[in-house]
């Protein structure tokens, strides 16, 4: 019987043997990935889509954590409040002064080893370099870079109004002058503070040049802050309020590029992201829209888009988080986010035959603002000041625009709330 039994106990102990050997093994890590985003709107969510669908298929597991509201301040309020609890997404849309801010917390991971595997200090420009790093480190991965001080124009109202693209603040005053008196909202805009803060770094831009707004919205130089030209800015502001229809308050930017689109409206000052929106509703650059540059001095406003990666100790998500920095630097996703996005790469090793005109001139014209040391960081977009100072703009800024706050007044107290937030 003994005999009869030992084959029995023996295959029992070796299949015991191999299942906890099986068991004890460590499991492969599934890259995964909480993505805090707030690419809400038709083109945008179109663009976050083709990021989710990359990442999907290399085998990562992909959860979505959008929060609606152009702009990012929405996002970052929710960010502050998931890290004070303790539970911070672990892929988070950020840009900026923010991004140094995180890292100095030291709640960033360093992405230092995929950048070197990825070449990524070869293929990204300076100015896009200094946003991502923090004391030498890769603490961010840039997405791409969208331009500021575009002037999106339908040329079927153009035509009908007998009008062409203004080149100068006078004509730009002008044409929409004729558009109003034809019925036409001249001005396409949606009442949030961000907007607001758009058109004004737009009107700095545009009266001062590039050297001025250094001064003004980067260094918050006093003089700068209080002078003769910063007052016909907001000179200027009044006259847009008037160029702008009565149910703005509270509109999101994408409804006022769909009065655009539809017609309704001549001209929309807004970043490139507004032909993403334009682009996802099937409308064509060059027939149903056109870009132009801003009216006045040349330059060029960075806005750009970046993930930062919240420290995790936990095995899948700190693989997802390598996964997607590999991801979003890649030439394949590079090329489709951009393409949907409205933006240009942030890499500039680039091919540009599937881009567009608007895409190509902004490529172009980065290139010489480079060049020209034309190329400023923007204000409104969280590229340029901390968050305090910017609250301090877009405060002033708002006020004015819907108040009859005088220009004097307006650079007054503007003054005196950026010497307050510093």
């Amino acid at each position: 019987m003994r005999f009869l039994r030992t084959p029995h106990v023996a295959m029992t102990a070796l299949a015991t043997v191999l299942a906890c050997g099986l068991l004890s093994a460590p499991a492969k890590a599934e890259p995964t990935v909480e993505v805090l985003h707030y690419w809400t709107s038709g083109g945008e969510s179109k663009a976050a889509g083709a990021l989710r669908q990359d990442f999907e298929a290399a085998g990562g597991k992909w959860m979505d954590a959008p929060v609606a509201g152009g702009g990012g301040d929405a996002a970052s309020t929710v960010l502050r409040s998931r890290v004070l609890a303790g539970d911070p997404p672990n892929a988070v849309q950020l840009k900026g002064p923010n991004i140094k801010d995180w890292a100095a917390q030291d709640k960033l991971a360093n992405l230092d080893d995929v950048a070197k595997a990825e070449g990524w200090e070869k293929i990204l420009p300076p100015l896009i370099l200094d946003v991502v790093k923090y004391k030498g480190h890769f603490v961010a991965v840039p997405v791409n870079i969208h331009r500021v001080n575009w002037l999106w124009i339908n040329p079927q109202v153009f035509a009908k109004v007998g009008v062409s693209a203004p080149k100068t603040w006078d004509e730009f005053n002008a044409v929409a002058g004729k558009l109003k008196a034809a019925g036409i909202i001249p001005l396409a805009h949606g009442g949030q503070p961000w907007q607001d803060a758009t058109l004004f770094e737009n009107v700095v831009l545009g009266l001062g040049g590039p050297d001025f707004y250094r001064k003004a919205l980067v260094e918050q130089d006093k003089k700068a802050l209080t002078g003769d030209t910063m007052i016909k800015v907001f000179d200027q502001m009044r006259k847009l309020r008037g160029f702008i229809d009565d149910g703005f308050p509270g509109r999101e930017w994408n409804r006022a590029a769909a009065l655009l689109m539809n017609g309704q409206a001549g001209m929309q000052i807004m970043g490139d992201w507004a032909k993403g929106e334009l682009l996802a509703a099937g409308k064509v650059s060059g027939k149903d829209f056109v870009c132009a540059q801003m009216p006045g001095q040349a330059g060029y406003i960075v806005n750009s888009d970046s993930f930062v990666m919240f420290k995790s100790g936990n095995a899948d998500r700190s693989a997802g988080q390598a996964l997607l920095a590999k991801l979003i630097l890649g030439q394949k996703f590079q090329e489709t986010f951009n393409l949907l996005k409205g933006s240009i790469p942030a890499r500039q090793d680039m091919a540009r035959d599937k881009f567009d005109d608007c895409a190509v001139k902004s490529m172009d014209d980065l290139k010489s603002a480079v060049a020209a040391n034309g190329l400023v960081p923007s204000m409104a977009h969280e590229m340029a000041v901390p968050g305090a100072v910017r609250g301090a703009f877009l405060d002033v800024v708002t006020s004015h625009f819907n108040s009859s706050m005088t220009s004097q007044d307006a650079v007054k107290k503007l003054a005196e709330a950026v010497d307050l937030a510093k």
